[in-house]
């Protein structure tokens, strides 16, 4: 947090996001694996995951567990855990890999490290370096013992500051 106690907001312009997008996709196209689906984690990673489909020419599914609500969230889980084991490959998209713990939650969903056969990977605009949880892909790292700024991506910055600086104050050790 700042020296007044409020969070540095840090909003991503639209160009940088593009970068970004074109840098997760390079990289997927690089290393010679390519999914049958990518996978949206909703809500902050679904408009980079349309984003990624589009440029990949791959089909997107939606996917959340915030919500609470079975049918979006743990149920699919359980399918795409059950078509990774027959071989398709999922490639998870969120905008940001902060503490880990999202990431965290999907690989242990879905069994283990991603189902732990190589069909399932994860892919982040932004990384932490001291997360909890490693990610496949991501086009930039920061270092949160260092970094303190509330990342503010395009398509949160039509919200309100003030629900934006809420959320932000939630989340105190990310920012102190």
């Amino acid at each position: 947090m700042s020296s007044q106690g409020k969070p540095k907001l840090h909003p991503i312009p639209h160009e940088e996001f593009l970068r970004d997008i074109e840098t997760l996709a390079t990289g997927i196209e690089q290393d010679n694996w390519r999914p049958d689906f990518v996978v949206g984690i909703g809500r902050g990673g679904l408009v980079p995951a349309v984003y990624v489909s589009h440029r990949l020419n791959l089909p997107m599914l939606s996917i959340d567990h915030s919500a609470g609500l079975p049918a979006f969230g743990a149920d699919m889980v359980g399918d795409i855990a059950g078509r990774s084991g027959a071989g398709q490959k999922f490639l998870f998209v969120d905008d940001i890999n902060d503490s880990g713990a999202t990431i965290a939650h999907f690989r242990s969903a879905l069994g283990g490290d991603g189902n732990g056969n190589g069909n399932v990977r994860f892919a982040v605009l932004i990384s932490n370096r001291t997360s909890r949880a490693a990610v496949d892909y991501q086009a930039q790292a920061i270092d949160r013992t260092e970094d303190k700024r509330w990342f503010v991506f395009p398509w949160e910055a039509v919200g309100e500051t003030e629900t934006i600086m809420e959320e932000a104050q939630s989340l105190p050790e990310r920012l102190a």
